[in-house]
């Protein structure tokens, strides 16, 4: 409900960052960040396209997105994971929605955002400018590092986009690799570290696939080390964050991610629950630990972009995530850890509602499915042979790591291990 208070309390006129104090302003990186999971809270197609328009008539004469949209004098343009904006959010509506007209629309100014990248860029790095991580604690990533990132990230998002428009994506995936091979050289050490040596530095490079898999592997190690370090904490911001948890459970690190949600000392979202939050705050201590409040010039107790783990959690706690665009067809992966022994949730999606239910108690695992008419699932149960699934009918496809898969149609379907 804090997410969903968070989103009911910005998402007016445009999406602002914050109903306090005189910045109540669509900030681009906020929205970057928050959008797919402002797709699972409420349909958010028609306000986002509306804001769309907002942000490509404001699009500068060199191609650059601005900071804020509509653009507010002074507040600059084509900042790292701000102007990104103009890419990302587009697609985080096709994703959710399936429909390839935001796409379609967004086209030319995605192509003049990439001309402005290319032309503010040397051998394909980005300098050192934006906001970076922004409030990250006390863990700055080398702004350098951020910026070609999100040039890669974007370059990526625009070749899928062509391939689905029916355009060539060659250049743009062309462009893709000279940037990640680039991003290699110049951040990346032969062991697999990353300049910086950040939680958000090999966040951004996992999950934006700038690294080899043998770098993978020792990233993804190197990432744990450092939330261990912290004593299991998070030191990411607005761009680091959204994409942590989902990095974890990608290599197989579900129990970290369950870790840092659940946890309740400073910082974290328990934290903030735990000194009376409703909304998700600005800062991870907009409320310090002595109980003095932080900044009060600029310090929202409103603020979502921390809410974008709203994302991860509908997708690997409720299970409910698109197998493919616009969620005809559902992947239901729910994923137990962390103590945590049940958990229902519902999406509704374009052909109806999605839900999920499921149970662990005494040594079994029980799950219920609800899929609308006209889509199709697979569903994934965690054991160790199909043979140990009792189903309702459900077909079996194979077995993947650590789980029996199954093919369903709509209906209601229960599992159970």
């Amino acid at each position: 409900m804090h997410i969903t208070w968070g989103q009911r309390g910005n998402f007016l006129s445009v999406p602002t960052d914050t109903p306090a104090r005189d910045e109540r302003l669509g900030w681009t990186g906020d929205i970057n960040v928050f959008a797919p999971t402002a797709a699972y809270v409420m349909e958010s197609a028609r306000f986002l396209s509306k804001w769309l328009w907002d942000l490509q008539d404001d699009q500068t004469a060199d191609g650059a997105f601005t900071d804020v949209a509509p653009q507010v004098g002074g507040l600059g343009a084509g900042s790292a994971g701000w102007g990104d904006a103009g890419v990302t959010v587009p697609w985080a509506l096709y994703q959710a929605y399936g429909d390839t007209r935001v796409l379609e629309r967004s086209w030319p100014s995605m192509l003049t955002w990439l001309d402005y990248l290319d032309a503010h860029s040397t051998g394909r790095l980005r300098p050192a400018t934006g906001y970076g991580d922004w409030l990250n604690i006390q863990d700055d990533t080398p702004k350098d590092v951020i910026a070609t990132a999100y040039y890669a990230h974007s370059a990526d998002l625009v070749a899928r986009t062509a391939d689905l428009l029916g355009k060539d994506p060659a250049p743009y995936t062309a462009l893709f690799g000279e940037i990640r091979d680039a991003f290699r050289t110049a951040y990346v050490t032969g062991g697999g570290r990353v300049k910086g040596d950040t939680q958000t530095a090999y966040v951004l490079a996992l999950s934006m696939d700038l690294l080899s898999e043998q770098e993978r592997t020792t990233a993804a190690d190197r990432l744990v080390a450092l939330i261990e370090a912290k004593d299991w904490h998070l030191s990411t911001g607005f761009l680091g964050t959204p994409r942590l948890l989902p990095v974890l459970t990608e290599t197989g690190h579900t129990d970290v991610a369950y870790r840092l949600l659940l946890q309740r000392t400073f910082p974290s979202w328990g934290y903030q629950i735990d000194r009376g939050a409703t909304t998700m705050w600005e800062r991870w201590d907009s409320i310090r630990p002595d109980g003095s409040f932080q900044d009060a010039g600029m310090n929202s107790f409103n603020h979502y972009a921390y809410g974008s783990v709203g994302e991860w959690m509908y997708a690997h706690i409720t299970g409910i995530a698109p197998a493919e665009p616009g969620f005809r067809k559902v992947t239901v992966r729910p994923r137990p850890g962390g103590g945590v022994t049940r958990a229902r949730g519902a999406f509704q999606t374009r052909y109806g509602t999605v839900a999920t239910r499921w149970t662990v108690e005494r040594g079994r695992f029980r799950l219920a499915v609800s899929l609308p008419v006209n889509t199709t699932a697979e569903v994934w149960v965690p054991a160790g042979t199909a043979g140990a699934v009792t189903h309702s009918g459900a077909r079996h496809l194979r077995m993947e790591d650590g789980c029996a898969v199954f093919a369903v149609g709509s209906g209601d379907h229960h599992f159970t291990v």
